[in-house]
Parts: structure tokens; sequence; C-alpha cells
């Protein structure tokens, strides 16, 4: 039966506290996000009762109901008619609410609020990427050859995706330049000028920096006579455009509140380029890729130190970040992983984290007798984790009963502990779960496999195992809701 967003729409509104209780609303990919008034008006119990609600909680201020892909669009549409509301981006309600957080929360919606808009870009030039990693690896499917070698005539269709793949990495700077510089209150096209001026073809490309530094051969702009500025891009890279883009916005919003408005146009854009581009080439760019550098060989060497303590602790808590929002971190260490190294060993184990929460969703629906709403959600969550999108796995199924989501955090565990040991890394960022494998390196691909073979059976039997005591003790959710 088709759903009614509106009646959804409005049976939340009412559980909240009416419109009057809502300040602002947005949405990411599963969760309507909001920003209220009084939190202490908020019915939770009636909120979780919603036809398609997965679950609900706060977070940093902000307010948030667990819908899924797809509908959370739908629902949100009415909600924001029928609460009177303009729409508002994720960030606008993050700020609204972001009054109660510490340090290290600002710092993560930092990071949330720049790199949720332009994740769809990143994880198509992920699958792209993989698909190209097939093509092009010699044996996987015919002894001793590549697809293309075999097949001549898929030159130029690998040619083609190979392109497309890449301009997502190779322009990564301009993309992240963009959503930054919108984040902290500057000039969206501002933000792309500078995203491109540090992939400029004149600079020498980032990934050929280090051979050229050890041969002596960088190439420099000579300054008046009076010092030298590298000219070296900075492709891939995360923190050179991120601290570009803040400095960017303050000169600019500083110009601007001095600048008369007749001269605006002519004065605030061109000072704030030619500044901030001197900047970032000069000082910014150089001491952001060293810290990026120390990031990167940080997390390397102690992974290959000590890479079972590594794994256990990343495949334990990563679900349990996600809950938190802390997760999004991780995709600028994965970008700088992949700048740095050529690879990253921390998106695999949370494509397996993915795929074990999806498991216990999936036991979960076999436990469940007698509610058909509950294994409805089960089953349809199960499949969201295993595409990448763990919310209404974790919230609408794992986390209510607890111990699904500790068997998947197990799992994960597992999974992490077996493909850290066997050096499985990843060439890009992909979707997190099944299609995982078409971003891993070639010759790790069945290693691989055989981790989400783990995360898949690992928290299927201990939630299976598990869920008879907790029948027995009445605990499980559906005892509580049916």
């Amino acid at each position: 039966m088709k759903a009614d967003y509106r009646q959804i729409a409005a049976e939340i509104l009412d559980a909240i506290g009416g419109k009057d209780n809502v300040d602002k609303a947005a949405h990411c990919v599963t969760r309507l996000r909001l920003s209220l008034k009084d939190q202490s008006k908020v019915d939770e119990a009636r909120v979780k009762e919603v036809d398609l609600v997965k679950g609900a909680f706060e977070n940093s201020g902000v307010y948030q109901i667990v819908i899924g892909a797809g509908d959370v669009d739908r629902v949100y549409a009415e909600f924001i008619k029928l609460a009177g509301l303009e729409a508002a981006t994720v960030a606008e309600v993050k700020s609204a609410g972001g009054k109660k957080m510490n340090p290290l929360q600002k710092l993560v919606k930092v990071f949330s609020d720049v790199f949720m808009p332009i994740i769809p870009a990143i994880i198509v030039a992920g699958l792209l990427m993989g698909i190209n990693n097939l093509l092009a690896s010699e044996g996987l499917f015919i002894d001793g050859k590549t697809l293309i070698e075999a097949y001549p005539n898929l030159q130029g269709l690998w040619d083609l995706i190979n392109m497309m793949a890449n301009t997502s990495f190779v322009f990564l700077p301009a993309l992240v330049g963009w959503s930054a510089t919108k984040r902290f209150g500057g000039s969206e096209v501002l933000g792309i000028v500078m995203g491109l001026l540090l992939v400029h073809p004149d600079l020498l490309n980032a990934w050929g920096y280090g051979t050229a530094a050890l041969e002596g051969e960088v190439p420099t702009f000579d300054i008046l006579g009076l010092f030298e500025i590298e000219k070296v891009g900075y492709q891939g890279q995360i923190l050179p455009v991120l601290a570009a883009a803040y400095i960017l916005s303050q000169i600019e919003m500083f110009l601007k509140k001095r600048v008369p408005n007749a001269i605006q146009l002519l004065v605030v854009p061109i000072t704030t380029i030619v500044v901030t581009g001197f900047l970032a080439l000069a000082i910014v760019g150089p001491v952001t890729r060293g810290i990026g550098n120390v990031i990167a060989t940080g997390l390397v060497n102690t992974f290959e130190a000590v890479p079972v303590v590594g794994a256990l602790l990343f495949g334990l808590f990563y679900a349990p970040l996600v809950v938190t929002g802390m997760h999004h971190l991780f995709i600028a260490i994965d970008l700088q992983l992949i700048a740095d190294t050529g690879g990253t060993f921390i998106w695999p184990m949370i494509a397996l984290s993915n795929i074990a929460q999806g498991s216990a969703a999936l036991a979960m629906f076999f436990v469940y007798k007698h509610n058909a709403k509950q294994k409805s959600m089960a089953s349809t969550s199960a499949i969201s984790a295993y595409f990448g999108i763990t919310e209404p796995a974790m919230f609408g199924v794992n986390l209510p009963n607890k111990f699904p989501f500790y068997s998947a955090m197990i799992g994960s565990a597992i999974a992490a502990i077996f493909i850290t040991l066997n050096d499985v890394q990843a060439i890009a960022i992909g979707v997190g779960g099944l299609p995982g494998f078409l971003s891993i390196f070639t010759d790790k691909i069945l290693l691989f496999i055989v981790g989400m073979v783990i995360a898949i059976i690992v928290p299927f039997a201990l939630t299976f195992i598990l869920s008879k005591r907790y029948m027995k003790k009445g605990e499980l959710e559906e005892n509580k809701v049916a």
C-alpha cells in the first residue's frame, strides 16, 4: 500500500509539539533533521509509532528522525508545508542546534557539512574506478591477461570510464572548495575558483611531487627575486583547500563589510582570490600537505605496528560513531590516505561494518514472529545497509533490541581484523556495502569477500542465538510493540 506522506508528516509534527515548536527543518539521505525550540515537548514514543519512522534521537541539539532513503524526501516536502517553514540545509539546522556542542562536535560538524553535499560525486567516482580496476586487472578473468589485452575493442570504453572516474578525484579541491566556502559563509563560485587554482595544469601534479623532490626538480615561481614558491598542485588533497576556503571566506566577509557597494564587485573578488591564492600556494598548501602526510603516516604506522588492536577498535566502534555522527571525519582521512599512499585500509572496514549491521537486521527478520511491521522494517533496512545506508537498520531494528547491534559490532571487528592482517585496501571510496568489492585492489578482492562472509555470518548467527535468551526474558522489542 502506498504511503500517505502528508499524513505521516502530520503525525510527526503533532508528536514533536506542533509547528510552533519547530525552528528549522532539513533532511539528509535517511533522516529528518529538526531544530526544535523545546525538546521536552517531544513525545518520542508517538514519533516512533508513526508509519515509516525507524527511530528517533537527539544529537548535538538536533532532533533526528530516521525514515529511510527516498521516503524521507517526500515526508520532508509535506512536513515543511504543514509547518509553514522554508526548506533549509542540514548545515543551517545544525547551526541552529549547534549552541550545545563541544569543540570536538563542532569540528565533526564542519567536516559533515562540507562532505555531505559532495558524497554522491565521490561514491560515483569510486564505483567507476572499481569498474576500471576490474577491466585493467591482469589475470582476474583471463590467465595472464587483462580484459583489455584480450579484447582490444574495450580500450575506448576503458579510457572513457577512466576519465569519468578520475574527474571527481582530480578536481576534488574544486568540489571541496565549493562546499567548504559555502559552509564558511563565502561565495561558492570563489571557492570553486580557489579549488581549481590548486589543481591548475601549470602546477606540477601532486602525484609527481615526491619524485620531483627527490630529484631536486620541483619547479618554482620566482617572486621578484626575493623568494620562491613551489609550483605544486594539490590533486586529491583535502586539508589545503579546506584551510584555503576558510581563509578566503574570512577575507571576503571582511572586505564586504568595508568596501563601498559601488565598487564591491570590482574590488572584493579579485582581492580575495589574489590574497588567498598567494597564501594557499606559499604557506597554507605546504603546511597542510605536511600535516596530512603526518596524519597518513601515523595511521599507517599504527596499523602496521599493532594491526589487530587497530582493526579491533575500528571494527567495534565505527557503528557507534555513526550514531554520534562522528563517522564523517573518516571521509577526509580516507581521501588523505588515497592521495598519499595510493589506497586506504579504513574504507574496507567501514564497508564491512555496514554489512554487519545489515546482517544483524536480516537475522531479526527471522526472529520476529508476529509483528508484520517489525519484519518489514528488518528486511528493508537490511537491504539498505547492504548497500551502504545503515541508519534504518541501526535505529529501526538493532539499537532498540541492543543485542543485534552488539552482534554486528563483534562481527565487524572480526572481519576488520581479518582484512587488516591480509593488507586489504581500496583504491577509492565506493558503495560501503556488498558492492564494495569493486573498489578493492584486485589482488585482494577474494580476501575482502572472505571478510564480507565473516561480516554476514557472525552477526547473523550471534543475533539469532542471543534472541533466544532475550525472548525468554521478554526483552525483545517485538514484545513491547506488538
